[in-house]
């Protein structure tokens, strides 16, 4: 802006002296109302008083108008005050007569001083004198609510936020210091508790500011800056005129406009690029500040008034008030924000995967940090999308052609801070990493400085003094860390503690514990057993057995054993299928479809003689239940036949077991940072997912993967030893493999991507052994050492012996 442009601002248009009437508003202070006054031109001031007098009845002697920084005096013509058509006056006089005298004083003797300060050279002690009194006034502030806002609408009423912003403009920057240590006293200690109540204060500055100065003033980003902090406090923000002591929606929406512009510009400046400066922190989190309130005020606004209770179509609000208008427009102009900036993050996207080759490669090898602010602005509009009847099929038919970046930005800066519901609800636009990602933040982390819950178990008892150290345990004792030690062994440590893990496993899904039933098609797949409650302590072992799948998941420790579908399912709470049963019963699924796809007519005649009646065995004796009211007596025909079956699943494979899992669900959650949380960990997987994170890879041992991820010392890779040793490992079974991995490392079964997933590389050793001596190992630091052997036939024998199944756990220590 130019200077004599700010100077006009500030100036009076004095208009030509003549008896000509127009109209113009009075604000009060009193309810904020306004009023519509008409006078000459030729009129003096004081008549305009007496007008305002026979209107709200306050005397002239209490009455004082303000206009453009000054007041008016008495004898003054309204043409001689440059006051136009449809100008904005402000009243203020009548707090004079107000138990707020002494804030009146001081303002009006403030604002008068500065309006000098404009005139004359300031010197240091102005400043001082300005911040003493900016303060003192703020000190005044009443803790009680509507006290407090009558004296910020003293402060917004006097002249002194416009004088300030007047000195500023006058390029008198020492106004700068006044107004930044103005509003950082709002954060002062002793004025916390009224921090919140000042944002009308920190509103005003903005409008000053915003249109004497600018958007892109250094000041007034300060002050939208310290305004947006104060609405991400309190989410302040409200549509009706008559409500005090909040911000209204007109207020709030053109910092979400203004905002939006310069991102939009931003986006296209940053495409492609790895610049560290990049997108603005502050202007992202300013944007998602704003649009709190304001989606806030539209739900508010919307048919049954309650968030995602609704979606916007037009036309919306028949009325035609002002605020119904701008309420309408608004809503408008953010569909259009929402347009722009996803097509520009769209396009930005699409950059990152070239720049990074994600598409061919899979991954990014450079991380620039200010790359996480995509997926702040992605997330605002998702929320967006949601107001509109079909921009949130927008948003993910946008999203789609990015996946590739998309999962790069939720690995990459995903935190535990946020959660990503928006995203797990449209698993079109992720992939397995991310999943297990998302799924793994809803999972405490794994504390190693804090007290650890300690467990002293013999191998002998090992379920049932493991059910007591953890199935009893408090929920907070296990989110932290485990120590583990077996009694009569030295060794502990993370190796002692994976063994642990793998052992308690294998103990409660074996069939002699009777708590799950592995699947005919697939040994390693388990659901609940039905007739559990053999134990009568089988419910308490569900939930133990929950506590132990969350906790082996939290250490990232695969255990070897997956989950049938209908138990994924039912954790999930998602209804179960016939297709969902076929790997649980194959017996009954085949009976089940034939009967489905019989022909009508032969189902119709009855030769198969069904009823809605369940026969099954449980405990030795035999027992029938009706699926239906009256339903012996309900004979199964072509037209009844899928709720037929469809109550055949539901009592085989989800009523009988339901106690079961309801108690192991309870365990899960009780280690997870939210019970809440629970089905959204198992909704936002695939069963694919899970068995990555419970078994692994789940493969053979790659020996190639194995050799690269592995150091030596005192060993050289072209020793004899160790072309032996791999040699010798490639031609092992895939159980040896296991067998060995295990007693080098107390990991059975391999993370998801192999070796490159453990948390260090393995290592192998030379020592001063007898050639004879078997290899030893120290499992915490995966370490497996072993003596220079003469021959590939000795090194052979000795790792037979540690390979075989029962002896393998019995040389390792940490």
């Amino acid at each position: 802006m130019q200077r004599d442009q700010i100077s006009s601002t500030f100036s009076c248009s004095f208009n030509e002296k003549s008896s000509t009437q127009i109209h113009f508003f009075v604000r009060l202070f009193s309810g904020g109302k306004t009023l519509v006054i008409q006078a000459y031109t030729t009129d003096t001031v004081e008549v305009i008083h007496d007008k305002i007098m026979l209107i709200t009845g306050i005397p002239t002697s209490d009455q004082r108008l303000i206009y453009k920084v000054k007041q008016l005096q008495l004898d003054q013509t309204v043409s001689d005050c440059g006051i136009e058509k449809d100008a904005s006056l402000q009243l203020v006089g009548q707090m004079w007569s107000t138990s707020h005298l002494q804030a009146w004083q001081l303002l009006n003797e403030l604002g008068t001083q500065i309006l000098d300060l404009c005139k004359r050279k300031l010197v240091p002690q102005d400043t001082k004198h300005v911040i003493k009194v900016l303060t003192k006034f703020l000190r005044m502030i009443p803790n009680d609510d509507d006290l407090a806002f009558e004296h910020l609408e003293i402060f917004i009423s006097s002249s002194v936020p416009t004088a300030l912003v007047t000195l500023y403009i006058g390029e008198k920057y020492i106004a700068d210091e006044c107004i930044y240590r103005f509003i950082n006293s709002f954060k002062s200690e002793f004025l916390t508790t009224r921090y919140n109540r000042c944002a009308p204060i920190v509103l005003e500055f903005c409008k000053l500011l915003r249109g004497a100065a600018g958007i892109y003033d250094r000041l007034y980003k300060f002050c939208r800056c310290s305004l947006g902090a104060v609405v991400e406090s309190t989410g302040i923000a409200r549509c009706k005129a008559d409500t005090k002591k909040l911000v209204a929606l007109q207020d709030v929406f053109p910092f979400v406009r203004e905002i939006a512009t310069e991102l939009s510009d931003d986006l296209v400046l940053t495409m492609g690029s790895t610049n560290f400066l990049g997108l603005s922190f502050s202007l992202v989190r300013d944007f998602t500040v704003f649009m709190l309130p304001v989606w806030n005020v539209i739900c508010w606004q919307a048919p049954f008034g309650v968030p995602f209770g609704f979606l916007i179509s037009f036309p919306r609000m028949e009325d035609d008030t002002s605020e119904a208008k701008y309420y309408k427009e608004s809503i408008e102009c953010l569909r259009q924000i929402f347009y722009d900036l996803l097509d520009k993050i769209v396009l930005s996207l699409r950059e990152l995967e070239d720049l990074l080759g994600l598409k061919e490669e899979g991954k990014g090898t450079q991380v620039v940090l200010w790359w996480s602010q995509y997926l702040i602005i992605l997330k605002e509009l998702s929320n967006i999308s949601k107001l509109y009847e079909e921009l949130e099929t927008v948003f993910w038919q946008k999203m789609r052609p990015v996946k590739a970046s998309f999962c790069f930005l939720i690995i990459w800066f995903a935190t535990k801070s946020e959660f990503y519901g928006w995203v797990l609800e449209h698993m079109e636009v992720t992939n397995s990493e991310v999943r297990r990602h998302l799924a793994m933040m809803m999972l405490p982390e794994v504390r190693y400085d804090e007290d650890l819950h300690v467990m002293l178990i013999d191998r002998s008892q090992l379920l049932e003094e493991s059910f007591q150290y953890i199935g009893y345990a408090y929920p907070e004792q296990l989110r932290g860390g485990l120590f583990m030690e077996f009694k009569h062994e030295e060794a502990t440590g993370p190796g002692v503690l994976r063994e642990w893990f793998l052992l308690v496993c294998q103990a409660i899904f074996s069939p002699q514990n009777s708590l799950f039933v592995a699947c005919p098609n697939d040994r390693r797949r388990f659901f609940p057993n039905p007739a559990s409650k053999v134990d009568p302590l089988h419910l308490e072992y569900f939930c133990f057995c929950g506590r132990m799948i969350a906790l082996a998941l939290m250490h990232k420790i695969q255990i070897g054993v997956v989950f049938d579908r209908i138990f994924f399912l039912q954790l999930a709470g998602e209804d179960i299928s016939l297709e969902d049963v076929r790997d649980a019963d194959p017996c009954l699924y085949r009976s089940w479809k034939k009967l489905l796809e019989m022909d009508p007519e032969i189902v119709d005649q009855d030769t198969l003689g069904l009823t809605f009646v369940r026969e099954f065995e449980t405990l030795g004796s035999r027992k029938a239940v009706e699926l239906c009211p009256n339903g012996k007596d309900t004979a199964v025909d072509s037209k009844n036949r899928e709720k037929y079956v469809n109550l055949l699943i539901q009592h085989h494979f989800v009523t009988s077991i339901a106690e079961q899992v309801a108690h192991f669900a309870n365990g899960f959650a009780d280690v997870m940072t939210s019970s809440m949380l629970r089905k959204s960990f198992f909704r936002c997987l695939n069963l694919e997912d899970l068995d990555l994170m419970l078994d692994g890879s789940g493969s053979d041992v790659s020996v190639q993967d194995w050799k690269a991820h592995t150091d030596y010392n005192g060993y050289k890779e072209s020793d004899p030893q160790i072309s032996w040793f791999w040699k010798i490992v490639a031609r092992m079974s895939a159980e040896q493999r296991k067998v060995l991995l295990f007693f080098w490392t107390s990991i059975k079964y391999l993370p998801p991507d192999g070796f490159g997933d453990l948390d260090s590389r393995l290592h192998i050793y030379k020592n001063a052994e007898s050639y004879d001596h078997l290899p030893s190992s120290q499992t915490c630091f995966y370490q497996i050492s072993f003596p220079p052997y003469q021959s590939m036939s000795v090194m052979r024998d000795r790792l037979r012996i540690i390979t075989q199944e029962h002896v393998g756990c019995s040389f390792g220590s940490s």
